[in-house]
């Protein structure tokens, strides 16, 4: 039997949505490092929450999350911040003691302290820019932490204290022993490649200079390398492989390789003057291609090369040399000012392999020789005294609000808010703009509430042992932590994860109920919303005003060099200091479009030369009285002139420099080739203020054409037969 065929009418289904694309940093997929770090991340927590359930602790989910906040993929980063993490937790828990009993009555006094010390541990981390910072850091907040919730109970701060510091250890611990035993990436690799990448640059620097090529972005690489590493290296103490004993080279690798910056630019205008004086002269190119395979050779081979290579260099003043140029006294001043900078620039690149080649014996075990390096005479980090005060009174303000709000309305969660107002406003400090980085916390945060009410409302009361624990946890953690070890996520996941950390804390005050959570969550959000708005309307800045203010502390500085005679000793420092100027002006000036109102857009190494000049100058002002006490004094206050002028705003003084200044400096060029006109050439004291003066006028006027320079210094013996 046949069924009759049966139609239907034909049903559309409607279009399927497009799935959504997540950006790449956000896809799975990771790597293997990313998994051992998440792996070794989750072992330290889950062994700190255990410890601190075990000891008795009252909160052990603090120790967890502290085991993720030090959690880093090198073992030397883990143990730094470890150690900075309890030093500034015992700071924080003894102010906070001293502070809560004796102004517990008084809530408005108290409020003020716990506030001003936070501004004030703010101000300090602002002015270290190491990882140091981190322990002034969290003393200011840790008060903020502990004294705040024990305002109503103060007679239990002290053991809210000792509890918050044993758990803080027992994280710091768990962390410590996991990635520095399972695992341990050494900072040996990222230390090495930095420093052998910054020989590199420096070398291909000089390299095209020798080439006569464009090397501006060696330039830029090498100035980013050396501040890099100088952040990095503190670190090195604490590492797990022999590179902590090489501490002490590698800091003064990086001295040695900042000190070659503004040599290289110095040497490559001379060798810019010279060919403007008729074409590259045939010794000096010949010296050029013969310093190119020199910068390649190993130490040994380098040092045993050195002598030859010095006596081809001491050739460009010689009597040869002197004899051809006898008429010409500008161009034997280049030569002079050349040789000067060129020696001391292959004597620093000497010590640089040097350096390194101890580094290498030192990572087999070998002892380290000892090396005698001056310190510099003040910070070698680029710090602004001014905005961190701001950034501490944007911290005092936003903490305020919110005590004013708790005290007035007695809400109980107001707790909550100082807190994290104190928090927010330390964790983004450094930032131009915070604002943008807050919230972006606080999105993350949001994203996290139906995890951390899943977990605190559902997951937890189900937990009985370690074991569940450690199931109901892993899914989440296991996968959160693998986007902590990718650099591109971690600024979403760590908030993510420490939102839902931060829930689980309820469970250990037995408060896991919808009510409590949501009340928590409330006082947490108005702390971060509060200090989202105190630093927008207070302490939000552009990137072009920061590029305006770094600028000015340079030129400040280079005033001071200017007019203080006992600023030689500086020289080092102001050198550090700049090329960290540099590094944070290079994507500042990129962020404005290219080019900020009131930051000179030219070469950003010429304050840096004009620098390194002046130290020269003031450095061998007592050896030549002669200058000293005739056109030098003059010639440094115009130069300060002017340095001021530009500090003003002045707008005629941001472009060319007054003609006035280039008198000054032919006259103080004269004034030194007259001091000598009888001794047959300049001393060899003499040539680093030549070629101090030579660079200032380089710098200053590249353009303009030779001075008319008296031709007095002859050779002695052709003197001699001129006579009757």
């Amino acid at each position: 039997m046949k069924f009759p065929a049966l139609s239907f009418p034909a049903i559309r289904l409607p279009a399927l949505p497009k799935p959504l694309k997540l950006p790449a940093a956000l896809r799975p997929g990771f790597t293997r490092a990313e998994w051992i770090f998440s792996l070794k991340a989750f072992a330290a927590a889950m062994l700190a929450v255990f410890l601190a359930s075990w000891a008795g602790q009252p909160r052990p989910f603090w120790a967890l999350m502290t085991a993720y906040i030090v959690a880093h993929p090198m073992a030397g980063a883990v143990r730094s911040k470890g150690v900075f993490r309890v030093i500034g937790t015992l700071v924080g828990g003894v102010a906070a003691v001293l502070m809560v009993p004796g102004l517990a009555n008084a809530p408005e006094l108290l409020s003020l302290a716990l506030a001003l010390w936070v501004a004030g541990c703010l101000v300090l981390s602002l002015r270290d820019r190491t990882p140091r910072a981190y322990a002034f850091m969290l003393a200011g907040y840790t008060a903020a932490l502990i004294g705040f919730p024990a305002v109503d109970t103060p007679l239990t701060l002290f053991d809210t204290a000792v509890a918050r510091l044993e758990e803080i250890g027992l994280g710091v611990l768990s962390a410590t022993l996991v990635h520095s035993l399972v695992l341990p990436n050494s900072l040996t690799g990222s230390v090495l490649g930095l420093l052998d990448r910054t020989l590199g640059d420096t070398r291909a620097w000089l390299a095209d200079i020798a080439a006569r090529r464009d090397g501006g972005a060696d330039r830029r690489r090498v100035a980013g390398d050396i501040s890099q590493l100088r952040v990095l290296s503190t670190h090195i103490p604490f590492d797990t492989s022999h590179l902590r004993w090489t501490a002490g080279a590698v800091h003064a690798m990086q001295d040695h390789v900042a000190a070659l910056t503004p040599l290289l630019a110095g040497v490559e205008d001379r060798l810019r003057a010279l060919e403007a004086q008729g074409g590259m002269p045939d010794d000096v190119r010949a010296l050029l291609d013969r310093i190119d395979p020199w910068l390649t050779l190993p130490a040994n081979q380098a040092e045993a090369q050195w002598p030859a290579l010095r006596a081809q260099l001491d050739a460009l003043t010689g009597a040869d040399a002197r004899d051809r140029l006898a008429g010409d006294p500008w161009a034997r001043l280049l030569r002079v000012a050349l040789a000067e900078r060129l020696g001391a620039l292959l004597d620093g690149w000497l010590h640089c392999v040097q350096l390194r080649a101890d580094i290498d014996r030192g990572l087999r075990g070998a002892p380290m020789p000892s090396r005698a390096a001056p310190a510099p005479s003040g910070p070698k980090l680029h710090l602004d005294l001014g905005m961190a005060l701001w950034s501490g009174a944007a911290a005092l303000i936003a903490i305020l609000v919110c005590c004013a709000f708790w005290i007035l309305t007695g809400w109980p969660m107001g707790a909550a808010a100082a807190m994290m107002a104190a928090i927010f406003c330390c964790f983004f400090a450094a930032m131009d703009d915070p604002v943008p980085a807050i919230n972006g916390f606080l999105a993350w945060t949001l994203w996290s509430m139906p995890f951390g009410a899943l977990y605190v409302l559902v997951l937890l009361p189900l937990v009985r042992d370690m074991w569940t624990l450690m199931a109901v946890c892993a899914p989440v953690f296991l996968v959160v932590g693998a986007f902590i070890g990718r650099p591109a996520t971690v600024g979403a996941a760590l908030p993510f994860l420490f939102g839902v950390i931060g829930t689980l804390v309820m469970h250990d005050t037995a408060q896991a109920d919808l009510t409590s959570f949501l009340n928590s969550m409330s006082g947490q959000l108005t702390g971060v919303f509060v200090a989202a708005r105190v630093t927008r309307l207070m302490r939000s800045v552009g990137a072009d005003w920061s590029a305006r203010r770094i600028q000015r502390a340079t030129w400040r500085e280079l005033d001071d060099l200017a007019r203080l005679p006992r600023s030689a000793g500086r020289g080092q420092a102001y050198l550090l200091r700049m090329l960290d100027r540099i590094t944070l002006l290079a994507p500042r000036v990129a962020q404005s479009g290219g080019s900020v109102p009131g930051v000179p857009t030219d070469d950003a190494l010429r304050d840096l030369r004009i620098g390194a000049d002046l130290v020269a100058l003031q450095g061998v002002r007592s050896r030549l009285p002669a200058l000293a006490q005739g056109p030098l004094p003059p010639l440094l206050n115009a130069l300060g002139d002017w340095l001021r002028a530009r500090i003003d705003g002045r707008p005629e003084a941001l472009d060319a420099p007054p003609p006035s200044l280039l008198e000054r400096l032919d006259e103080a060029l004269a004034g030194l080739i007259a001091a000598y006109a009888g001794s047959g050439d300049l001393p060899a004291e003499a040539h680093p203020a030549a070629g101090a003066l030579l660079g200032l006028r380089r710098s200053l006027f590249p353009d303009a054409p030779p001075p008319a320079l008296p031709a007095g210094i002859q050779d002695k013996d052709k003197d001699k037969e001129a006579r009757p």
